[in-house]
């Protein structure tokens, strides 16, 4: 799966998250500012919209930002636990939650794979 990008908040927890994440997807992590404190809903879409309809950007921050922000876009509600991802699709007129996995979904997965 190819990413267009990844942004990640300049804090060191989310920093090395993004790193390690990025080496295997190849693509460089980019810090921004915006997503150590205060992440909105129009930050994300000013992020993601820079793209293409169809990529795929990864995006590393913390809570409770990133659940307000899913519930702004989506508005489905997420538990974020430490090391989890969802994905979602934004596009200019909807958005919807295409997946959700725990740390010890995505450790299984690793394991599978690893």
């Amino acid at each position: 799966m190819e990413f267009a990008a990844c942004y990640t908040s300049p804090k060191v927890r989310a920093r090395d998250t993004a790193r390690l994440a990025c080496e295997a997807l190849n693509v460089v992590p980019e810090e921004v500012e915006v997503l150590a404190d205060g992440f909105e809903r129009e930050h994300a879409l000013e992020l993601l919209m820079g793209h293409d309809d169809d990529a795929r950007v990864l995006a590393v921050g913390h809570n409770p930002s990133f659940e307000q922000v899913v519930f702004d876009l989506t508005g489905g509600r997420v538990e974020f636990k430490k090391g989890a991802l969802v994905a979602v699709r934004v596009s200019r007129t909807e958005s919807a939650i295409l997946l959700m996995l725990r740390p010890r979904e995505l450790e299984s997965l690793a394991g599978q794979h690893g």
